[in-house]
């Protein structure tokens, strides 16, 4: 049983940044992985990136990758997306993920948070 909590969302104007942030509470096993999606209005949801909580593996979708960095503090079973540069299309709503695996958890998460709204206005 495991919980995500995310925090972090907002309005910013295009070419600012901001950090998104998600905590897992509850019974986290020793080994596992985290990731982001997002989705806009009207879109399918989209992989960003996805990060092994114990090594600090990455995986970005090849889109993200220059603007967007996702990290982790294992510590405090909490993973970062920092985004800069952000664009009108980057607006959508961004969910974090948990699973066992880099690959599971871009592929079939077993977790999921309840997801923060990022607008970013022209």
């Amino acid at each position: 049983q495991v919980q995500l909590v995310e925090s972090g969302g907002g309005l910013v104007q295009a070419g600012g940044s901001l950090r998104l942030s998600c905590a897992a509470s509850g019974r986290t096993s020793r080994s596992y992985a985290m990731g982001w999606f997002r989705q806009a209005p009207g879109k399918e949801r989209e992989f960003v990136a996805s990060i092994t909580m114990s090594g600090g593996s990455t995986y970005y979708r090849n889109s993200m990758k220059g603007r967007f960095t996702i990290s982790r503090d294992d510590a405090k079973n909490t993973v970062y997306l920092q985004m800069n540069s952000l664009k009108p299309e980057d607006t959508a709503v961004y969910y974090c993920a948990a699973a066992q695996t880099l690959v599971a958890v871009t592929t079939s998460p077993d977790y999921w948070g309840q997801g923060t709204q990022v607008t970013v206005s022209s």
